[in-house]
């Protein structure tokens, strides 16, 4: 499989738009559905919905977010949790950044943590991006998000500059002070200057580190790719997984 990042010059709504239309075709009733946050997920969501009230589906879905809890409720998808069901037949959601090999940088609206539990409990991963979002090398333009424990916050800082990342604290644009994720942490955005030469070894690096919750390196989750296009067509890849 192989793709090319496309100009920023577009229409980027009617792009993700279309990739979480035609996500929603893919719904079956009977399913127990993720569902992401985000832009791009909303389009899924909302389309969703529509089948689900125009159909009569039976469905219900596992959100990863408060966000994509609400959103759900308002278009009318039923919900559930994992105490309830142990796996999902598909989940839906974006990505900030997308490489050649499917693996992701996700976590632009701080849900990570919860949006890994739930991709990896899909039998499905459906990843749906707008033209912007392929690129050769992950961390290109997106940062890598680190969920953090406040107390943790420098040595974690720290750490991620000895691997030569440009950490930033994540900051609140409605308020005087750091983003709190649902979970109650802080998020530190890890700018990669010239891209990320490993992205194993760095996921490695991430998931040992105490008072790191999680992060937003998604490297085997994705089983599929949707990226949309303004004038309402949809690329799929579905690359096969050794």
């Amino acid at each position: 499989m192989s793709f090319h990042a496309f100009g920023l010059s577009m229409d980027r709504d009617a792009a993700k738009k279309a990739a979480g239309e035609e996500a929603a075709t893919l719904v079956q009733d009977g399913m127990c559905l993720g569902l992401g946050t985000g832009s791009t997920a909303a389009y899924a969501l909302e389309a969703i919905g529509r089948r689900v009230q125009a159909e009569n589906l039976d469905v219900r879905g596992v959100p990863t977010s408060f966000g994509a809890e609400r959103r759900a409720r308002a278009h009318g998808i039923p919900l559930t949790t994992f105490d309830e069901v142990s796996t999902l037949d598909l989940a839906v959601d974006g990505a900030d950044e997308v490489d050649d090999e499917l693996r992701l940088i996700k976590g632009g609206g701080g849900a990570h943590s919860r949006e890994k539990v739930v991709a990896t409990q899909a039998e499905r991963f459906v990843v749906l991006v707008d033209p912007t979002k392929p690129v050769d090398t992950l961390g290109e333009r997106a940062p890598v998000p680190v969920e953090v424990l406040p107390m943790a916050i420098t040595p974690v800082r720290q750490m991620l500059e000895a691997q030569g990342a440009r950490p930033e604290l994540r900051m609140s644009s409605e308020k005087d002070g750091p983003v709190v994720t649902d979970q109650g942490l802080w998020l530190l955005d890890a700018h990669f200057p010239e891209g990320i030469s490993d992205p194993v070894g760095l996921n490695r690096i991430l998931c040992d580190r105490p008072g790191v919750l999680d992060h937003g390196l998604f490297l085997d989750e994705a089983t599929d790719l949707f990226i949309g296009h303004p004038d309402g067509t949809v690329d799929r890849f579905a690359p096969e997984r050794v």
